[in-house]
């Protein structure tokens, strides 16, 4: 780590073999970034852990972790209209949450310059869909950059820098899974620090900043000036490329794809000329006719959503191309990551005789066994399920949130029968609760997820008395993406720092039904469950415990750690598996001959398990 840090603030052009994520934080101290902000969210956690690598009296911008990505998106934007270049940065979907404050910054002059980094994830990877965020760049008239790899995740944000202050406007810079993840060396250019003046600029004649319906009009004719002009300056910068050697068939494409037909096109005699667009949005419309006017078919490859086909397709019509542009041509096309084999298969359906059809893949000699996602060990929530589902009714209906507890749902504990998004499980706990006479319904939130997106559901079940149990998983920490600090946790990115306490909160709030316990304790956490699920009102019940994963590294740092575990006398146990079948610990094997044993290398002693077992036979 410490490596990294010094690696990043190196004066001089240096070449280094790096992530995406980790390019992109060099292209911001480079481009004299001054404020960033994010929440954290796979594919896009490195970016915020390569700059924690930086010592923070030497880090040359501010970063911290928002509460949510709209929160995120507007501290940012208050940077820029002070005339600092900011950034922010999110995973997909986090764009839905940042939405209602983005769609309207491409009208405001933001004298700063503003670039918005999304991590897209074309796979679902780490995520509950496969949203393509294109849509929201012509949605809300903002250029978008999508770079290939991470020279050009270093190159194309220093150039989306450039624009965004060059137009006063923000630009999208869309990475997506493979691009912010993979590694290669990329060339630096040399650095030399900026003295910034602490001098903001902000004026409301840069504006006008109030959206009244006066102003709507002239800004979004600004706005869609700013995009001609951003597509200009993509392409008098020669961004675009095209390789080949004048073949009849034509490519066109941008951002990862690019490396999968390389791959495919790698070798053969006979093939097709590649167009690679750096902005995809907006469309470079000479560009892309140019291409076509020389090229009798033309294949769009661009994963998920076909947003490049159809504009292509519109501007061949409306200029009399003669150019064939094939687009995507069943449902596959519109599935998953193009990865070189995918590609390779498109391309061979296309145009048989020029692609080969990919060989098929040998059977594995030895079977590759299953590896379902599951709860560490010692984990609190295990405890938790394993407590709260003997206080429940036949029948009750339980709610998912967005978190490590989201595993719940697996079996054995059962846990979550339905899933929305970052803060629904309250309010669609709620809506659950109508005309429903025979059914209690519980929510799960962990604490991260309640101070991001959890809060107006509370709010909301509160307002209009409904009847329904929350359950509030506190671990103290951003556990899934990393144990990222929140408001709850005494700390910040930068320092510590008074920590919201949850309870006063729901106190604060107005919930008269707090119940709160350890997870840990099991026995008391199903009857404090029974308690809450038998008042007729809204309740909660906080289950508190800190992410022992983190506990348990912190704890290895220290000199004198002593691994622990437990483990079974088989004297004593009466082979009910009940530590296998009901608490699933990962821990514990089961062998053929039903005995149970213990691996030491998963197991870290934390104990939990040894008040589930009905003969006593886990011991320390």
């Amino acid at each position: 780590m410490k490596y990294m840090g010094e690696m990043l603030l190196t004066r001089t052009p240096f070449s280094e073999i790096v992530m995406g994520n980790t390019a992109l934080v060099r292209a911001m101290i480079e481009a004299g970034t001054r404020v960033v902000t994010s929440y954290p969210g796979s594919p896009t956690p490195e970016i915020a852990t390569a700059i924690q690598s930086i010592a923070p009296e030497r880090r040359p911008f501010h970063f911290e972790f928002s509460t949510n990505e709209k929160v995120a998106t507007e501290v940012a934007l208050g940077a820029s209209l002070n005339g600092y270049l900011s950034t922010v940065f999110f995973k997909s979907v986090g764009l839905n949450v940042a939405a209602d404050a983005f769609v309207q910054l491409s009208l405001l002059n933001l004298i700063g310059g503003m670039v918005v980094v999304l991590g897209d994830d074309p796979g679902a990877n780490s995520s509950q869909n496969e949203q393509d965020n294109r849509h929201y760049a012509a949605m809300s008239y903002t250029p978008l950059l999508e770079p290939a790899n991470p020279a050009e995740v270093y190159a194309y944000y220093k150039e989306a820098a450039a624009l965004a202050r060059s137009l006063c406007r923000p630009v999208i810079l869309r990475l997506t899974t493979h691009v912010c993840h993979a590694k290669e060396k990329v060339a630096f250019a040399g650095w030399e620090p900026q003295t910034f003046e602490n001098n903001p600029r902000f004026d409301a004649a840069n504006g006008p900043y109030i959206p009244l319906t006066a102003a709507v009009f002239p800004k979004k004719r600004t706005a869609l000036e700013n995009l001609r002009k951003a597509e200009r300056w993509v392409d008098e910068r020669g961004l675009h490329t095209v390789t080949g050697h004048g073949s009849p068939r034509g490519i066109i494409l941008s951002g990862m794809v690019a490396l999968s037909v390389a791959d495919v096109l790698e070798g053969l005699p006979d093939r097709p000329d590649v167009l690679k667009l750096a902005m995809p949005y907006p469309m470079p419309a000479r560009v892309i006719a140019d291409f076509l006017q020389s090229h009798a078919e033309v294949k769009v490859l661009e994963e998920l959503d076909d947003t490049l086909e159809k504009d292509i397709k519109a501007l061949a019509y409306d200029r009399g191309l003669a150019a064939r542009v094939i687009g995507k041509a069943d449902d596959e096309d519109w599935v998953g990551e193009y990865t070189a084999d995918k590609v390779r298969d498109i391309l061979h359906r296309t145009w048989p005789d020029m692609i080969p059809a990919r060989r098929a893949a040998a059977e594995p000699t030895v079977p590759v066994p299953a590896r379902p996602a599951q709860m560490c060990p010692g984990c609190g929530h295990r405890s938790a399920f394993h407590a709260i589902r003997q206080a429940l009714p036949e029948g009750t209906i339980t709610v998912a949130d967005i978190g490590c507890h989201t595993l719940g749902f697996m079996e054995p504990y059962r846990m979550g029968e339905v899933l929305l998004c970052m803060g629904a499980s309250t309010s669609m706990g709620a809506g659950l609760t109508l005309f429903n006479d025979t059914r209690k319904v519980v929510a799960f939130l962990g604490d991260s997820t309640f101070f991001h997106a959890g809060l107006p559901g509370i709010v909301n079940a509160l307002f209009n008395r409904h009847n329904l149990t929350l359950v509030l998983m506190e671990n103290g920490t951003t556990a899934m993406t990393g144990h990222q600090d929140h408001a709850g946790s005494g700390r910040n990115f930068n320092e510590p720092t008074d920590a919201i306490p949850v309870r006063q909160l729901l106190e604060g709030l107005g919930v008269r039904h707090i119940f709160e316990t350890d997870t840990y304790k099991q026995a008391e956490l199903t009857d404090l469950m029974r308690q809450a699920l038998d008042v007729d009102a809204f309740s909660v019940v906080i289950a508190r415990h800190p992410c022992m994963l983190l506990f348990t590294r912190n704890q290895r740092r220290k000199s004198g750690y002593v691994d622990r575990h437990v483990t079974i006398d088989q004297d004593l146990c009466t082979r009910a598996h009940v530590c296998v079948q009901d608490f699933a610990c990962p821990s514990f094997t089961l062998a053929a001959d039903g005995s149970v044993t213990v691996n030491p290398e998963l197991c870290i002693g934390d104990g939990s398990c040894m008040q589930t077992c009905p003969s006593k036979a886990i011991t320390r």
